[in-house]
């Protein structure tokens, strides 16, 4: 399915990213538009560690729209590094940098170098809810919590 009116979304390029390329999709088919470091110097993430990623970029999202911040795949199956909040959400009315906290579950340390591509930006829509009390009903699952409709 094609989107024949995707949502506009207007950034500010930063000093410290300056030169580096915008989001964008690899492929024609991608749901996300990958997201670079902006880093100065080389960052080091040792085993177990975490790191905020500037990506040197302020957005300016539609109302009703949010930026889902995604882990790469190939990061995550490559060297185990992953976002930490995942996914992490951009609001619309958020105006600051745009920032990628990476975790490495690796056994060895990981280098995060100047226009990497650290993550994944996904748009989806994100309407508020009007939240009321009332009766909410039964269902055939009920209260049944974690794990409670098997394997």
């Amino acid at each position: 399915m094609t989107t024949t009116n995707p949502p506009r979304v207007r950034l500010q390029v930063l000093p410290h990213a300056e030169g580096l390329e915008l989001p964008g999709y690899a492929s024609a088919g991608a749901a996300g538009a990958d997201l670079r470091a902006a880093v100065t110097e080389p960052v080091h993430i040792p085993p177990g560690g975490t790191a905020m990623i500037p990506t040197g970029l302020r957005i300016a999202l539609p109302e009703g729209w949010e930026m889902q911040v995604r882990p790469r795949s190939g990061l995550a199956a490559k060297h185990g590094v992953t976002v930490l909040n995942s996914p992490g959400t951009v609001d619309a009315d958020y105006r600051g940098e745009v920032k990628v906290i990476l975790i490495n579950h690796a056994a060895e340390p990981f280098t995060v170098s100047r226009g990497e591509r650290i993550a994944q930006a996904v748009l989806a829509p994100a309407p508020q809810a009007v939240f009321e009390i009332g009766e909410i009903g039964e269902t055939a699952r009920g209260a049944g919590g974690f794990g409670s409709t098997g394997r």
